[in-house]
């Protein structure tokens, strides 16, 4: 693969600075190690810094030449609330937090463009480097979008990449259209009548009310959805009771909902509300919905991805360059940035020979330190491609 030459040089330091951030997670909008380590390398390279946009965000912008254009490159930064199960040395440090989802990986690669981009100089135009917090259910996207950032920092087309542990090392995808489903989260708060366990006639039951709650919310995707179209509602969480010998007053189900199209968002919402209040009615309880739409779906945009797919396959082969293919019900919030400007998402494959295919948010999770020069090097491609001298 043609990586590029002065990027694999660093491949080493690159792979320290990424294992060093999988050391030391931290939480959506609690970057504050990490923001403090991308403006300091940014600085040494002599790209004008900018911070505070969610808080912990950075922003570093490199301008060359004459050229009016202008892109963006996006990496998120935060960690999951989750322990780590490996047992190798650059392991998480800190108990109940860990990079499950390779966003040390993605905040090095970025670092590793910027590195290069600021010693070649290459280029004639502004990049903006963006780092962004909260990717994982705080909508950091969203919030830097809402501060400012593509008036602080205009461009003509942002793009992001994640990490893809289904597909081999060497091979990217690159597609137009819907690829990351809408994530919506609801929680339903049911209130019965309490009491005596060996009384159960005397009340009215949270948890046998919440367990035909879960039931018949499984209607919803297998008989109320076209079947043609993508609906997942998984209920995560029941909480109700404190003791073997007391039937609760009152509980709760937490859940998400993921969906592709707007009309199908809107139906689900609808039927999820609708089963829960009537349900909890016929046991004359009463079920409260709150229900928030969390991030829209991520769409890439038809021209921004041709672009993209062109870098790629500079990079990779052209025949490394996936075109077509299903989208993830995953959320993503860098649909934010590509409702705000156009742009595109590409997902760079991680799975190795022996390691690289664990899936993402589980304990088992590392990065793929083996393709931080491919990662590196696409964005730097797409950067000299896009804003080319002369």
């Amino acid at each position: 693969m043609p990586i590029n030459n002065r990027i694999a040089h660093f491949h080493d330091e690159m792979t320290a600075w990424r294992r060093d951030l999988h050391e030391n997670p931290e939480l959506g909008f609690e970057e504050q190690r990490t923001s403090d380590i991308v403006a300091a390398k940014l600085e040494e390279w002599g790209i004008e810094v900018h911070r505070g946009l969610a808080g912990t965000g950075v922003v570093g912008s490199l301008k060359l030449g004459t050229s009016n254009r202008a892109i963006g490159i996006r990496a998120d930064m935060d960690a999951l609330p989750m322990s780590e199960a490996n047992g190798f040395e650059h392991r998480s440090k800190i108990d109940g937090k860990m990079h499950a989802c390779g966003h040390d990986g993605h905040t090095t690669m970025l670092l590793g463009a910027a590195k290069y981009l600021s010693e070649t100089r290459n280029f004639d135009g502004t990049v903006h480097f963006i780092f962004q917090p909260a990717e994982e259910g705080g909508g950091g996207g969203r919030v830097m979008v809402e501060q400012g950032l593509f008036d602080k920092f205009p461009v003509d087309a942002v793009y992001g990449l994640h990490n893809d542990t289904t597909l081999p090392v060497g091979e990217i995808s690159v597609v137009s259209g819907p690829v990351q489903a809408a994530s919506d989260v609801f929680r339903i708060h049911i209130t019965g009548k309490g009491g005596h366990a060996a009384k159960p006639h005397f009340c009215i039951d949270p948890v046998v009310i919440g367990s035909h709650i879960v039931v018949a919310m499984q209607s919803i995707a297998a008989r109320r959805v076209n079947p043609l179209d993508s609906a997942v509602i998984s209920i995560t969480q029941f909480h109700a009771g404190t003791a073997s010998n007391i039937i609760p007053h009152s509980g709760w189900l937490d859940g998400t909902v993921r969906t592709l199209l707007p009309e199908v968002r809107d139906d689900v919402q609808r039927l999820l509300t609708q089963i829960a209040e009537t349900t909890a009615a016929a046991f004359d309880a009463e079920a409260r919905v709150e229900y928030h739409r969390n991030y829209p779906v991520t769409a890439n945009h038809a021209a921004e991805t041709e672009r993209a797919a062109i870098a790629a396959a500079k990079v990779l082969g052209a025949d490394k360059v996936i075109r077509e293919r299903v989208p993830s019900m995953g959320g993503e919030d860098f649909a934010f940035m590509l409702e705000a400007r156009p742009g595109c998402y590409v997902k760079l494959g991680q799975a190795g020979a022996d390691k690289g295919k664990t899936p993402v948010h589980h304990p088992n999770y590392d990065f793929n330190d083996d393709i931080l020069p491919l990662g590196a090097s696409l964005w730097a491609t797409l950067v000299e491609q896009e804003l080319p001298r002369g």
